[in-house]
């Protein structure tokens, strides 16, 4: 019996991420926020779940897939969708750097740097390129009008 390997999710790389913000900043805490603007950070925590909670809504809507590697069936431009192509993505980032913000310590902010850099580079394109393949068009028009982050 094989077993498929599962593709890794954006979801699970946000918790790898939250985690490692956590230990590095437990590790080697050097400080560069003041505790008075630490608190900063929490609203963009707050507007990142709230994006997230919004996008995912939008997909369940529609009835299509959240998942990147499965076809969508549908092309959701309303909503969240219409400031942000990966309005999701741009949540975990918005997450990871409120987090960042609220420990205040300068190693931390490799997380959502890291988060960052994996999502332009890894799951952007291929999403992107599938969203081409499927929606033809009808996505190169709507990626024209809309920017990829914000």
């Amino acid at each position: 019996m094989t077993k498929t390997k599962k593709p890794l999710l954006p979801p699970t790389l946000l918790f790898v991420f939250l985690l490692l913000a956590l230990i590095i900043h437990f590790l080697f805490p050097t400080r560069i926020l003041d505790k008075s603007f630490r608190i900063i950070g929490s609203p963009f925590i707050f507007f990142g779940v709230a994006i997230n909670i919004w996008a995912d809504n939008c997909f369940k809507k529609e009835k299509t897939t959240v998942k990147p590697h499965q076809k969508p069936t549908k092309l959701i431009t309303n909503g969240p969708f219409q400031i942000s192509r990966h309005p999701m993505y741009l949540g975990f980032v918005l997450i990871l750097l409120g987090l960042s913000i609220v420990l205040g310590s300068l190693s931390s902010f490799i997380a959502p740097i890291s988060m960052f850099i994996i999502l332009q580079k890894k799951f952007i394109p291929f999403e992107e390129k599938q969203m081409e393949k499927t929606f033809g068009e009808k996505y190169l028009k709507y990626k024209k009008k809309v920017r990829r982050w914000l």
